[in-house]
């Protein structure tokens, strides 16, 4: 059956390969599909991820890197469920037959209360290679299973005729064999049947498997719920399509070669999506156009055929619906019938006709009216279409059952339509809105609106359905009732998308003209908020409009600010007249009349006139400023302030102090510069505003300022005080006191006896400044008594170092003795009070060494230094007591006081003064040094300053004067003799500074730092002081390490070892013998010092020495002190080396801690393969041991090794060495454990075959196709192997093993190896048809084969391969040639074939083929049988091919043979003639023959009058009077009855003509009769629609009457107000028209 008119049809939808998925993971266990939204794969390398791919965009995968056992996607949403390892819920417990079955599928039913679990297990003895299927029932309700045999099972909701409840199905298919019978069963039976309700009676029907599909079985069941079909899929690709309701079979079919392992329902189309082996996603969907037909034609079965129809309303069964209805209806079964005609596919039978029948049927007495059974049937199945739902609305209306529309209306049974809101509209208005709203008649439903006068709603409506009602009618009727409501409507109005229907001017004048004010003032209000400058008229009329009626109004407008495009001198003027003078000012652009508006202040809000003045020019403000002044300079003042205030940047600040001054207001600029200044810095500000707070009598502001302003010139500010002589001095006294003007300010109080505030300056003010006061009045030459009194009054408060300066200055010091005695027996411990007493005693020299040294609060800097021209003793005792290092030592030396110094500098201790007077640079140090050895260190006891000086002649680097000092104190009987300090000190000293003494010094002394002494006599190079020092003090590892390290006398280091006997010592020897590369004697002495801590230094250096040896005493000593892996390990290695194995084997069955493993392959690398061989089979390492024994050449044993270790690393390098050493059976045995792994199999193959061990190789592969792990590269590699050395296995081999085949692989070898007859078949195996398409005809010899060519041929995608097929049977195989092109009929272009067989001169040969095909009508094909036809003069044949076909060159074949011999040949061309309407050339060529008949039917179908009247004109010419007459019948349509009486007449044959007469009288009056019928019927049709017409136009004249004559109504769509209706159309045989496409109002 070709697959466009199978019931099925299959397409593939996507192919996982194709989106990256690998082959390896299209398995059942990999890939879920539980939905037909989404495909799962699980993916385990090259890493773990799922792959979730949603089936509307399958292009477009998405992958995440996820690890899970199985994964699924949720049937509905975006929901992955993943099994980890979290735990199930358990649902049942399975039962016993599902033991040891694999689970194939579960599921449950929609209702969740049934479920199903399926398993399959291997087949029964018998019958091994079916597999058997297991079902368990599972009922939630009950808790119970059932237990029963089936592969494939679903769940299926199905509605029993009766029972308004579906019922749950389920289906099961299975396949079972008892005693060699097959028996393969589907099952349909219903689950928890109802209670008194109808049941599902149990159906059974039987699975056709073909023989070559015994074995299959079931693996899929699917339902389709939207036509109730079922679908069972077996494992081998075969499809069953079962009705659900009856279980008979539909359809069969294999849907696909390779095994299907998944499938799902595809709810939405109705069929399913099942997975292959090969990754192809198949989609089956039923054809809806054939499946139909084919179950009625092909299965005849019209019973089912109609059921399927009805359940999915599929078309195909029109004539079996129609006539069972009419016999329904003839048999009086209206019920039946009702029911057919509602469930009709496609609704065939739900017309008005069928309407009329059941209103035809006559009503029984106490019986439902068959109409009413069918309406009633109607809605119970669903909704009633237009014409049902007017035909029952109108029988309810009759009735007045209006409640029932209403339901109806309410549960959407009904279809809504305009003639039934018509129908309505008499009963109930609101009913007809909702009808004529659902049915889009807008004109209806605008009118509506209007009637009910929800004119908002006509708006809403309007746009949603994109209607234009007449907008400025409904305004003008609005305006009447409700003015608000108006507003509101031209408000909606103006926001309709696309602007306001109707202009903003012609809306306001509407409003206006009924003096609306208010109401156009708001409209405009909202409608011009966009302020845009085409309303600029309009916006100046609604101002102009409230300034002359309600100016406040208009002033909020105003304030608003929202309009900036109206006539703003035209409003300016208006405000003015209104006396808004702001507003005005606001408006006006020109000075003159601004200044007019601006003095009216006593009307204008000051705030608002001030802002007004920021609106202003520089220029023009200050000239409004000053007129305001000028006219009233009082009044108008404070507003001239606060506008200064406030735009004092942009006017300029100097500008508004001229406009002031230039009115002498000192209280303006008061004013002014006092909110100014504040933010200013510059000084003529301030200056100006304290001249301005002066002048106004602010006293207390000038206090302020001048006491808190930092920017006021003090110089001109004082100068302008001291002149204004203002009666309070604190402005003065502020400015003085500030900027430094003490002095002047002194001397101006002193000279105005302003004594007082002299005293409150100093007492309360600044008593600080008290001695600038004293200094600046004792230049007044002020008594003394005042300024005594002044001090004393100030007391403590008083700085007393600057009034000493300022006494001291003039000479005046004692006139302080009194305050400073005062001070003193107040109890002051200032400094200054006792520096200052103190330069008074000394003065006086009254006892001032007591005062030096008994008082404690002077400075002795200050004192000092006052003291040092005066007595330098003195002065050294002040420094004494304070420590003035620096001024003592410079008074000492400039007055050669060395001796006072030295005790001073040893006394101190203090290393920065030592640092000073040793100083190099120091001219006086000789003299120093030589006063601290002789006098002062010999007068000292104490050690610290001992210590100290020493210290210090250390850091001065005076080592030789340090010496001596250190001799004197050390080496001499003195209190510092045995010092610890000092002797390490004397011998550090002479170890830098004289090296020849250190030796005496070690001897003569014993209490120093032994240790530490050394470590300096080593850095000093002093090797033998050093050892000297080290011997003395018994540290002989030191000592060694002095002869060893510095001396470098390994013999002296050895025979110090051998006296002192540590080991320490012997340590040390050990390890410079090793460093000195003397291995045996450094292991000697290691063994002597027994130390074992150096074993990794001891054996690196044994291992490059090679005294293996020796090594091994060292490393017995070394494991008796520690275990260390490293020395077991390097025990063995020693062993190895000196081939002691039987030590070896001793010792690793002793307890040790070697690293065996290194220790081997160590060993192993040095090729110390026997010791080696004993360590990996110590330690089992059969890998390296199958490898050491290879080496020493025993295979046998390597092999059992290899066996051990399973390894496949170890597998190949035992068979190769095997392969090498031609050992072929044990490098089978090998082999045979490699090759079951894919990665190493061609490694394998290439080195047998690189060596030419191909039998060998071959058997390998041979006994390996046995294996139970055998994969696919074994059968792919042994076919290779087959193609290139034993061919004639080859053929076999591919067809035993196709499927387990790498198909592509062996292509390629087959290719190489010019194998062509396999190389085609596995071609067609893979599935590339074009490739053995071309295969055949490239190598037909080999590869040909007739059957085989048909079946590639039709499966191939390149079309050329098509074409190329033609030619290559035309040249090989002519007589198959039909054949071939019969298989190709549907897929090749035939013109094109026709044109190669033209060409090659065989159109005979393909004449078969060309009439097969010319059912296509193509032109090559036509023409090219017409020649064969006119050749063979097969006109009957011609003739039908030229009825039938008529895509060819007719008039080129008709000149062709209208001059052919036989009649029959001219008579088709003059037929050709006739039907391309070349009518003359047609009838002439009758005429030539005689075929009068052909001509006279010719003229007839022409429709050419002058044609006929010449043919009956020829007719009589040639005396053809019968011919004449039946021409006149023929013709009858064309003659002109004129034209055929006067012939007839003419020609005295009017008998021949009375026929055509008779007729013709009879049909003209027939149309008389019937177009005086019509006139009356017009005239009545007439009158009707004039009556409808006025009622019309009075309805429409009511409207008219409310519309303004100011302002008349344009003409809109749909509104007929106002205007007459056109005139009627009826005359001109058209029916009238309601006006304006408006249909009649009214109803």
């Amino acid at each position: 059956m070709a697959a466009a008119n199978a019931p099925i049809t299959m397409k593939e939808a996507l192919t996982l390969q194709s989106i990256g998925i690998n082959p390896q993971f299209i398995t059942f266990t990999h890939v879920t599909m539980e939905s037909d939204k989404y495909i799962c794969v699980r993916e385990t390398a090259p890493q773990n991820s799922v792959v979730i791919i949603d089936m509307s965009m399958p292009m477009q995968p998405l992958r995440r890197p996820i690890t899970a056992d199985s994964a699924l996607m949720n049937p509905n949403t975006r929901i992955l469920a993943l099994k980890g390892d979290s735990e199930p819920v358990k649902m049942f417990e399975r039962t016993a037959n599902l033991a040891n079955n694999q689970i194939i599928n579960y599921r449950c039913d929609p209702s969740e209360k049934w479920l199903v679990l399926i398993g399959i297990a291997p087949g029964s003895s018998e019958r091994p290679q079916l597999v058997k299927g297991n079902m368990q029932l599972f009922s939630v309700d009950q808790q119970r299973s059932q237990a029963l045999e089936a592969h494939a099972a679903s769940f299926a909701s199905f509605k029993v005729p009766g029972n308004e409840n579906p019922s749950i199905l389920i289906c099961f298919a299975s396949k079972t064999t008892n005693a060699g019978q097959i028996t393969s069963k589907l099952h349909v039976i219903e689950l928890g049947a109802q209670p008194g309700k109808p049941a599902f009676t149990k159906k059974q029907a039987d699975l056709f498997f073909p023989p070559d599909f015994a074995d299959d079985f079931p693996v899929a069941m699917q339902i389709s719920h939207k036509y109730s079909l079922i679908y069972v899929i077996t494992k081998l690709g075969l499809l069953f399509v079962y009705d659900l309701e009856t279980a008979t079979a539909v359809y069969r079919n294999r849907i696909s070669p390779d095994p299907i392992f998944l499938t799902t329902e595809a709810s939405s189309v109705g069929g399913f999506y099942a997975v292959n082996r090969r990754g192809q996603v198949l989609l089956a969907t039923i054809n809806e156009a054939t499946i139909v037909p084919f179950v009625s034609g092909q299965l005849n079965n019209l019973e089912l055929a109609v059921n399927l129809a009805k359940r999915g309303n599929l078309p195909g069964a029109e004539n079996l619906v129609v006539q069972r209805f009419q016999e329904l209806f003839a048999q009086t079964k209206y019920k039946e019938a009702a029911e057919l005609a509602a469930e009709s596919p496609q609704g065939i039978l739900r017309t008005p006709d069928t309407v009329a029948k059941f209103q035809s049927v006559p009503v029984q007495a106490g019986q439902t009216p068959p109409l009413l059974q069918y309406f009633g049937t109607l809605l119970t199945r669903g909704k009633l279409n237009a014409f049902e739902s007017l035909e029952l609305s109108r029988l309810v209306v009759n009735q007045n059952k209006k409640n029932l529309l209403e339901n109806w209306l309410a549960e959407d049974k009904l279809e809504c339509s305009e003639e039934l809101g018509d129908l309505v509209k008499t009963v109930d208005n609101d009913l007809a809105l909702k009808i004529y709203i659902k049915a889009r008649a807008t004109p209806k439903v605008v009118a509506a609106f209007a009637e009910r006068r929800e004119f908002d709603k006509i708006l809403i409506y309007s746009k949603q359905v994109g209607y234009t009602p007449d907008y400025l009618f409904l305004l003008q009727t609005i305006l009447r009732s409700d003015p608000q409501g108006a507003v509101n409507f031209a408000l909606m109005m103006s926001q309709m998308e696309g602007g306001c229907p109707v202009d903003y001017n012609t809306i306001t004048d509407l409003f206006l003209q009924r003096n609306m004010i208010r109401e156009a003032t708001a409209f405009l209000l909202d409608v011009l908020k966009p302020n845009l400058p085409e309303h600029a008229h309009l916006q100046t009329k609604v101002l102009e409009i409230n300034l002359v009626t309600f100016p406040n109004v208009a002033d909020a407008i105003l304030a608003n600010g929202m309009f900036s495009h109206y006539d703003r001198p035209r409003i300016g003027q208006l405000c003015e007249k209104s006396g808004l003078y702001i507003r005005a000012l606001q408006h006006y652009t020109e000075l003159q009349d601004i200044k007019r508006v601006i003095v009216n202040t006593h009307a204008i809000e000051p705030q608002s006139l001030v802002e007004f003045f920021g609106t202003l020019s520089r220029e023009w403000a200050l000239e409004c400023m000053k007129d305001l002044l000028l006219v009233n300079l009082r009044g108008n003042l404070q507003i001239i302030v606060q506008t200064a205030k406030e735009y004092s940047e942009q006017l300029g600040v100097d500008a508004c102090i001229k406009i002031f001054e230039q009115f002498k207001s000192y209280e303006g600029l008061y004013f002014f510069l006092g909110s100014y200044l504040s933010s200013s810095e510059d000084p003529d500000i301030h200056f100006k505003y304290i001249e301005a707070a002066a002048k106004t009598g602010q006293i207390k502001e000038v206090e302020r300022v001048t006491r808190e302003s930092n920017f006021y010139d003090p110089e001109k500010t004082k100068n302008f005080l001291m002149e204004a002589k203002l009666p309070d001095a604190r402005p003065l006294i502020n400015v003085c006191d500030r900027f430094g003007f003490v002095p002047d300010l002194t001397h101006y109080l002193y000279s105005n006896n302003m004594l007082r505030y002299i005293e409150g300056y100093v007492q309360k003010v600044n008593p600080g400044n008290a001695p600038l006061v004293v200094g600046q009045l004792l230049d007044d030459e002020c008594p003394e008594d005042f300024i005594k009194g002044l001090i004393l009054s100030v007391r403590s408060l008083l700085p007393v170092e600057p009034l000493v300066d300022e006494c001291e200055k003039r000479n005046r010091l004692r006139l302080l003795t009194q305050f400073l005695e005062h001070l003193v027996s107040e109890g002051s411990q200032d400094v200054h009070v006792h520096n200052a007493l103190g330069k008074i005693i000394i003065d006086s020299n009254n006892n001032p060494e007591h005062f030096l040294t008994t008082n404690p609060y002077y400075d002795s800097r200050v004192v000092g230094k006052y003291c040092e021209k005066r007595d330098p003793t003195l002065a050294v005792v002040a420094y004494r007591r304070g420590q003035c290092d620096d001024e003592l030592i410079n008074v000492t030396n400039k007055n050669s006081l060395f001796k006072l110094q030295a005790r001073y500098v040893v006394e101190r201790m203090d290393s920065d003064l030592w640092e000073n007077v040793l100083n190099p640079d120091n001219e006086y140090r000789r003299q120093l040094i030589d006063q601290v050895v002789s006098t002062a260190l010999p007068e000292s006891k104490s050690p610290e300053q001992v210590s100290a000086a020493v210290k210090a002649f250390m850091t001065a680097d005076l080592p030789h004067e340090l010496i001596e000092l250190l001799e004197k104190i050390v080496l001499q009987n003195s209190a510092f003799s045995g010092n610890f300090n000092l002797q390490n000190l004397l011998i550090l000293t002479a170890i830098k500074a004289d090296p020849s003494r250190v030796m005496d010094y070690i001897n003569r002394l014993d209490n120093f730092d032994g240790p530490a002494v050394g470590e300096v006599a080593v850095e000093a190079q002093l090797y033998e002081e050093a050892f000297a020092i080290f011997k003395k003090f018994n540290l002989n590892v030191q000592a060694v390490n002095v002869l060893l390290d510095n001396i470098q006398s390994i013999e002296r280091a050895v025979e110090f070892a051998f006296r002192v006997e540590e080991d320490a010592v012997w340590s040390q020897v050990a390890k410079a013998q090793l460093r000195e590369g003397l291995v045996s004697d450094a292991i000697e002495s290691f063994i002597l010092a027994d130390d074992a801590t150096q074993f990794l230094d001891v054996i690196r250096a044994a291992e490059d020495a090679n005294v293996y040896h020796d090594l091994v005493k060292y490393l017995l000593m070394v494991r008796q002190k520690s275990k260390e892996p490293k020395v077991d390990s390097e025990l063995i290695y020693a062993y190895a080396k000196i081939d002691r194995l039987g030590d070896i084997e001793e010792f690793i069955l002793m307890p040790n801690v070697a690293n065996l493993q290194n220790v081997g392959d160590r060993l192993y690398d040095e090729a110390l393969y026997e010791a080696a061989k004993i360590i990996f089979a110590f330690i089992s390492n059969w890998a390296k041991l199958a490898s050491t024994l290879v080496k020493l050449g025993q295979f046998q044993g390597a092999v059992d090794a290899a066996r051990k270790a399973n390894s496949s690393k170890t597998w190949k390098e035992i068979c190769f060495a095997c392969v090498d050493a031609e050992e072929f059976r044990l490098a089978q045995i090998c082999g045979l454990n490699i090759i079951i792994q894919v990665d190493d199999l061609e490694e394998v193959s290439d080195y047998y075959q690189n060596r030419g061990c191909f039998n060998e190789l071959i058997s390998l592969m041979e006994s390996g196709l046995g294996l139970e792990r055998a994969h696919m590269g074994i059968f792919t590699e042994l076919g290779v192997l087959y193609a290139r050395y034993r061919p004639e296995k080859l053929m076999e081999h591919i067809k035993l093993f196709s499927t387990r085949l790498n198909i592509p692989k062996l292509i390629r070898a087959c290719d190489e190896q010019q194998h062509w007859k396999e190389l085609t078949y596995l071609y067609i195996q893979y599935d590339e048809f074009d490739n053995a398409a071309t295969t055949i005809m490239n190598h037909s010899p080999e590869a040909w084969d007739h059957m085989q060519f048909k079946d590639v041929a039709v499966k191939v995608a390149n079309v050329e391969l098509y074409y190329k097929a033609v030619h290559f049977y035309l040249k090989e195989h002519p007589d198959l040639i039909n054949d071939l092109l019969n298989v190709l009929a549907l897929r090749v272009d035939h013109t094109r074939v026709v044109d190669i067989m033209r060409k090659a001169g065989h159109l005979h040969l393909v004449k078969p083929y060309m009439v097969a095909v010319q059912s296509n009508n193509v032109a090559a094909v036509n023409e090219a049988l017409n020649e064969i036809y006119v050749e063979e003069e097969d006109y009957d044949r011609l003739r039908e091919s030229i009825d039938m076909h008529d895509n060819f060159d007719q008039i080129g074949l008709a000149q062709k043979v209208e001059k052919h011999e036989l009649l029959e040949m001219r008579r088709i061309a003059a037929y050709i003639y006739k039907k391309a309407g070349r009518w003359k050339q047609s009838i002439a060529l009758s005429k030539k023959d005689n075929l009068y008949k052909d001509a006279m039917e010719t003229c007839s179908q022409s429709g050419d009058r002058e044609l006929s009247e010449e043919l009956l004109v020829y007719f009589i010419e040639q005396g053809k009077k019968e011919c004449f007459a039946s021409c006149l019948f023929v013709c009858y349509d064309l003659i002109r009855p004129d034209v055929a009486l006067e012939l007839a007449w003419m020609n005295n044959i009017i008998d021949f003509a009375f026929p055509y007469i008779l007729q013709f009288i009879r049909e003209h009056t027939s149309k008389v009769d019937e177009l005086v019928k019509d006139k009356l019927n017009a005239l009545s049709e007439v009158k009707t629609k004039e009556k409808e017409e006025k009622d019309i136009a009075a309805q429409q004249n009511m409207y008219a009457q409310l519309l303004p004559l100011a302002l008349p109504a344009p003409p809109m769509p749909g509104m007929g107000g106002g205007f007459a209706p056109p005139p009627h159309m009826g005359g001109m045989g058209m029916p009238p028209m309601p006006p304006f496409g408006m249909p009649p109002m009214g109803y």
